[in-house]
């Protein structure tokens, strides 16, 4: 039997989980709220049911899950009305402005006996699973270095996400994504955090950042953002002990070179135009394999699926607590970084 969700705030991301909800084989829609009520007509337009105040929908007694679709300083207030009220929540990302904000909506979750997890959907993208399944593969060898971006050219969006008082910024809008994408393939311990923002088209919040993430071991992951760039750069580069992997955006399938014998019988230097050179030779096909990756398989409602079985307790919650915090400690630290203009050494407290 299926279980009825709520989805407060009716904006993009929360019109996507209601869409969701609407094609799930484990969640059924029972309706959706937003101060704005404009967003409210537009959903009764759409034949979506609406409550009136978010306390009629927090006294639903059908309700069990609440998902929070609203700005980013909304998200402590809500949450913590949600939990308090026994239902299971769902948060948009990032899921809070800080570590001890976190904290309490976890202790808040314990309190009351209910799940509480993000939306970490960017888990699911076939492109980040390209990189999974290289890194943890070994086809190519332990990894060296990762480079993650993405790029865009319209600048930060006008809305809340541009100003501060809301968590606006793209650390918390895309970066919170990346770096959880980066920490889900390396769980070793994160060393060091050193963040530079950009301010292009904002001068009251980043609108792209380059950040640095080393972790124990030397594994070194680049992570960027931009919104004023007019030829983006790849998706993903992956530098590995036996090759390098190369992925240029969503669409595409991931280029791999495989280094098959490191010694070669004979290096023709090459012509540049202003000298010649043996190091920057390309290899030849005797000691490196190149090929493409299948693109791989995803489904997005296994996100869902497993929250509902988490409730039931058939599974584990995928998205746990300390991800949680680790995600958004280096979010803090990445902040931290940027105003400061220094290396910081990653430091959390351990908790389950």
């Amino acid at each position: 039997m299926k279980k009825f969700a709520a989805v407060i705030g009716y904006g993009g991301m929360g019109s996507w989980h209601v869409q969701h909800l609407q094609n799930s084989d484990t969640w059924q829609l029972a309706g959706v709220y937003d101060i704005d009520p404009a967003r409210m007509e537009l959903a009764k337009s759409r034949g979506i049911p609406t409550y009136r105040t978010e306390q009629e929908l927090l006294e639903d007694p059908q309700v069990e899950e609440v998902t929070i679709a609203i700005p980013n300083d909304q998200h402590l207030p809500v949450v913590l009305r949600c939990l308090k009220a026994h239902k299971h929540v769902i948060c948009e990302k990032p899921v809070a402005l800080s570590v001890s904000d976190l904290e309490q909506m976890i202790a808040c979750a314990k309190e009351n006996g209910v799940l509480f997890t993000v939306h970490q959907n960017r888990r699911f993208d076939v492109d980040f699973l390209a990189m999974k399944q290289l890194c943890q593969g070994g086809e190519i060898g332990a990894p060296i270095r990762i480079e993650s971006r993405i790029h865009g050219s319209r600048g930060i969006p006008s809305d809340w996400r541009g100003l501060r008082q809301y968590g606006g910024g793209m650390l918390y809008d895309w970066g919170v994504h990346l770096i959880d994408q980066i920490l889900c393939l390396f769980p070793q311990k994160l060393t060091e955090v050193d963040c530079l923002f950009d301010h292009i088209t904002n001068k009251e919040v980043d609108d792209g950042f380059r950040l640095q993430l080393c972790f124990e071991g030397g594994v070194e992951a680049f992570v960027e953002v931009g919104t004023y760039n007019f030829l983006p750069m790849p998706r993903f580069y992956l530098l590995c002990e036996k090759g390098t992997a190369r992925l240029e955006d969503w669409q595409q399938k991931t280029k791999v070179a495989l280094c098959t014998h490191w010694h070669e019988s004979e290096v023709l230097p090459v012509q540049t135009a202003a000298g010649l050179t043996k190091t920057m030779a390309p290899r030849d096909s005797v000691t490196l394999r190149c090929y493409e990756v299948e693109r791989l398989h995803s489904d997005v409602h296994d996100f869902y699926r497993n929250v509902c079985r988490a409730i039931d307790g058939t599974e584990t919650q995928w998205i746990t607590y300390p991800q949680m915090r680790k995600v958004m400690r280096t979010m803090e630290l990445a902040l931290e970084s940027a105003e400061k203009g220094q290396v910081l050494p990653f430091t959390m407290e351990e908790k389950k």
